[in-house]
């Protein structure tokens, strides 16, 4: 019986989201308690990889966030591929919209917390964190939703994150990168010609891109881009044509460990908030302001204005059975930042030695406007749908 009940649990849509919101509370309960300082143990547990003169040693934390959440990439590489090739990011007329409303859910939130944070030099490397999407968190309360809402509005939310995760990534790779190894960028250069190559000469082998991809992400380590990109690439150059069955079992086989196990568990170590020293100021922090109005008020106005705008200028269309007021409420949800937020914002604010500038006001920001932005979508939609769903 619990059996059956976990496993219809875990195939949920929203079991992510819910499970994010758990290992949130859990990190801020224990964070707070006698128990922090065996979370803070824990998250400074040295682990190290020695091969031969190559040497890896970081803490726990950054081998979640540099390491397993390589594999989170790496999935998004392969729904960005599978979008591309056969999905919704096929056809231009339906991309159109939601690329432009994924610009527009960057920008905005962006221009949000500059206007808070304008002249505070060390605040303004922020100015990133209100810019993502959160595809698990927000598809997850849309699923809340049921029949109430047609499933092209979940394809048009789906399409936007999808997107708004590529602007975050060219973003990470132009703006969060420093110390460049030229040597170690070389390495990453032949990984991605091979890959290339064996993808043009057509290699269906999964197992041998991803042991390319393994060098590749411990050259892109090395190289002083953030390593996490190598997922990306890797699940950009994985063959899908005469390679289906292989391709979606490989990215089916990613699902379960990375939403029910890497994004809880990245959750865990970056949202355990010691409220011990928080103080009123702290909610009124330019950066907490930032972010806060960025991905409550700037993403709902970006998405909303630049769909508004693209289908105005004869870009696009509405899908069918969703109106404005549907679509709206799709860009209250787009505020949901949490995952992308949090990843950027510790690329942001990273700590130097026992300093972590901002870190407190970034992290309470970034709940505080992802979670008004979830509950206000929610409602609003849930209102507006009634008992049997919106239109179509």
């Amino acid at each position: 019986m619990l059996k059956n009940s976990l496993l219809g649990f875990f195939r949920h849509e929203s079991s992510t989201g819910i499970l994010l919101m758990v290992m949130t509370l859990i990190a801020m309960v224990v964070a707070n308690s006698p128990l922090k300082g065996f979370y803070d143990a824990f998250l400074d547990t040295p682990v190290a990889v020695v091969i031969g003169h190559l040497t890896i040693a970081k803490p726990l934390l950054l081998w979640v966030n540099d390491g397993l959440m390589a594999v989170f990439f790496f999935m998004v590489g392969l729904e960005i591929k599978r979008e591309a090739v056969e999905g919704e990011l096929r056809d231009p007329r339906k991309v159109a919209v939601p690329a432009m409303a994924a610009v527009g859910g960057m920008l905005m939130p962006a221009l949000f917390y500059v206007a808070f944070n304008w002249g505070n030099e060390g605040a303004m490397k922020g100015w990133a964190i209100p810019s993502a999407t959160d595809i698990a968190f927000a598809l997850g309360i849309l699923s809340l939703l049921g029949k109430r809402v047609p499933p092209v509005l979940k394809l048009f939310l789906l399409t936007l994150a999808i997107i708004d995760d590529l602007g975050a990534i060219v973003i990470i790779a132009l703006f969060y990168t420093s110390g460049l190894s030229f040597l170690a960028l070389g390495v990453v250069a032949v990984c991605i010609v091979l890959l290339w190559w064996m993808n043009r000469r057509g290699v269906t082998n999964n197992t041998a891109y991803i042991l390319i991809g393994t060098v590749m992400w411990v050259a892109t380590l090395k190289s002083g881009v953030h390593a996490t990109l190598a997922g990306v690439v890797l699940g950009l150059f994985i063959p899908i044509q005469n390679n289906k069955k292989s391709f979606q079992a490989l990215e089916h086989s990613l699902h379960a460990p990375v939403n029910h196990v890497i994004l809880p568990l990245f959750a865990f170590v970056n949202t355990g908030i010691d409220f011990s020293g928080v103080a009123l100021k702290d909610f009124t922090a330019s950066v907490t302001l930032g972010i806060v109005s960025g991905l409550f008020l700037g993403k709902q106005l970006g998405i909303f204005l630049f769909s508004w705008l693209a289908i105005k200028l004869g870009m696009g269309r509405l899908p069918e059975g969703v109106d404005w007021k549907l679509l709206y409420g799709v860009a209250v949800l787009g505020g949901v930042g949490f995952t992308m937020s949090l990843f950027i914002g510790s690329l942001a604010f990273e700590c130097q030695g026992n300093v972590c500038l901002d870190i407190v006001d970034e992290r309470m920001g970034i709940l505080l406007g992802s979670f008004l932005s979830g509950l206000a979508g929610y409602l609003y939609l849930r209102s507006m749908t009634g008992k049997k769903g919106g239109k179509g």
